[in-house]
């Protein structure tokens, strides 16, 4: 199909798709919900013990199934349909909403039944990732699958920005119960956008052929890439130290601030700035790796100085460099990989980088909610800056 030259361009380009713009807009309500329960969750666990090291211990159950079936999760949407696959998943996921409700308005929710709940999320997440993004691929022509993947994080992350606020405003006259049943029917806008599509209109990618060593061929592809090996590992380690802000941002505005309220307001902040790092990302024809390099500088010198800023109004200034630098790292990472990959290699490098990003959080969450207990609460923040700031040396060469 011929393009014309105004199609290539342009920050919402692959929104001409009738199949893009219906399944992101299905996605960002499901999302607001998502992020409803996310902030309700850590707002009920901080509630229970008044500890950063819970949230950090929730996060394991939660991404420790993204480690470890992640990868192979990749494989599987390769091999399957990722329309039907995330038919199943995105269903998964409404029932566990449902469940963590009837848990809290039968009051017996408690710190092992938010663990087991969010075990069986991080499960159906982890084969829901891949097949989910994997299907933003087969919306749009190839040549608009950077502008697509990017477009798919800002819808992701501006949920953010209403999810958090929203149940900054709710919380107190509904309780959480209620946030995570408005969760479990936001659900419903997925499930029907997905079941909307227009299958005639998709540009579906080839089955891969099963193989003995589908990860592995995958991971090969990306050590024999110089510039995807070094932005990996550089990802890898931001990913696994810098990202996990959430974990102890209730301690933070606790007890730096003295406002636990303002949590999901920082998370807002935070998320507001991602929109922009999403969006600036999408402007670009192509990505490369000094845009990852400029957007892991600006997230760790963010980092550093969220964790000492003197009160809310600096803090909340400073969350949004943090949001624009991390997503404009996630989408940059997605991006690339995208860009160099064979059409049947998507979803295990979508996974890959799925595994980098959230599987990673099983190791680095604990240590920051441990941090921010024993050792620091602003260290349990700037540790990670320190890290990320630390790698930059890997990414000199990238091109």
């Amino acid at each position: 199909m011929e393009v014309a030259e105004g199609d290539r361009s342009g920050t919402f380009r692959s929104l001409r798709h009738a199949n893009m713009r219906l399944y992101m807009g299905g996605l960002f309500a499901s999302n607001i919900g998502t992020w409803l329960q996310f902030t309700a969750t850590s707002f009920l666990l901080y509630r229970l013990e008044g500890r950063a090291t819970d949230a950090g211990l929730n996060t394991l159950f939660q991404f420790a199934p993204m480690l470890v079936l992640g990868a192979w999760a990749g494989g599987l949407a390769d091999r399957n349909d990722r329309r039907t696959v995330a038919l199943f998943t995105q269903s998964g996921l409404a029932l566990q909403a449902v469940m963590m409700a009837v848990a809290d308005f039968s009051g017996n929710i408690s710190r092992p039944v938010v663990y087991s709940l969010s075990l069986f999320l991080g499960i159906v997440n982890a084969i829901d990732n891949p097949s989910r993004r994997g299907l933003v691929t087969e919306l749009v022509e190839p040549h608009e699958i950077g502008n697509a993947m990017s477009l798919n994080t800002a819808v992701m992350t501006g949920s953010r920005i209403f999810g958090p606020a929203l149940a900054g405003l709710l919380i107190g006259p509904l309780g959480t119960a209620w946030l995570f049943t408005i969760n479990a029917a936001s659900y419903l806008a997925v499930l029907a956008s997905l079941a909307l599509i227009r299958r005639h209109e998709m540009f579906p990618a080839s089955i891969a052929p099963r193989t003995p060593k589908p990860v592995r061929e995958a991971l090969a592809f990306v050590m024999a890439d110089d510039l995807l090996r070094r932005t990996f590992i550089v990802f890898t380690i931001v990913s696994t130290f810098a990202f996990n802000y959430s974990v102890v941002l209730p301690k933070l505005c606790d007890v730096r601030w003295g406002n636990e309220a303002a949590f999901p307001w920082m998370l807002t902040v935070v998320s507001i700035g991602s929109i922009a790092g999403s969006l600036a990302t999408a402007r670009l024809p192509a990505i490369d790796g000094r845009w990852f390099a400029g957007a892991a500088i600006l997230n760790g010198l963010a980092c550093m100085a969220l964790a000492w800023a003197p009160n809310l109004v600096v803090a909340f200034i400073v969350a949004l460099p943090l949001g624009m630098g991390g997503t404009a790292m996630v989408a940059s990472m997605n991006g690339l990989s995208q860009q160099k990959t064979p059409p049947e290699m998507r979803s295990r490098m979508l996974a890959l980088v799925a595994v980098a990003f959230l599987g990673s959080t099983p190791i680095g969450g604990p240590i920051t909610g441990w941090i921010g207990d024993t050792i620091s609460i602003e260290w349990s923040l700037g540790y990670g800056g320190l890290a990320t700031l630390a790698c930059i040396p890997l990414l000199r060469k990238v091109h």
